[in-house]
């Protein structure tokens, strides 16, 4: 059993649950699904949001909960504005295997898929990664681009 909070996934409710790359953690204890707007406040002290833009999530934040949108990123921007007061944490320079093609929208440089973001966290928080890319189609890839950054 943890030691810690589960991690909030809020999902934006245009984003496609065939594409959800954290769709296969729900029957997880350690993690709770809301549907966006609808959202428990309460529950989010002490919590740190995944994004950009922050200090870096690092091992000074290992009793927190993690926060994580989840929607495609016209909509996630849209989203962050509900919740402003969750203090953010960026993720380090960890290379995304999800392949993205837009035509409308840029994609960030740094932007990784919601359960590849996950698995960044929980590596740098020191927290047990076992069964989060279980089901990601891209994750030996990821794993791959990933082997040399300091966890």
């Amino acid at each position: 059993m943890s030691h810690y909070p589960p991690t909030v996934v809020v999902i934006h409710p245009k984003e496609r649950r065939s594409k959800c790359t954290v769709e296969p953690l729900r029957p997880r204890t350690d993690f709770l699904f809301w549907r966006f707007p609808q959202f428990d406040r309460k529950r989010l002290d002490g919590y740190v949001r995944l994004g950009f833009d922050g200090p870096l999530l690092s091992r000074d934040d290992p009793e927190c909960g993690l926060l994580v949108l989840d929607a495609t990123w016209r909509f996630a921007e849209t989203m962050e504005v509900q919740f402003a007061d969750i203090p953010v944490r960026s993720l380090p320079a960890w290379k995304t295997a999800y392949p993205r093609v837009s035509k409308i929208f840029e994609n960030p440089e740094q932007g990784l898929a919601t359960v590849e973001a996950v698995y960044a966290a929980y590596q740098i928080l020191g927290r047990d990664t076992a069964g989060l890319l279980d089901e990601y189609h891209w994750a030996d890839e990821f794993l791959r681009l990933n082997s040399g950054v300091p966890k």
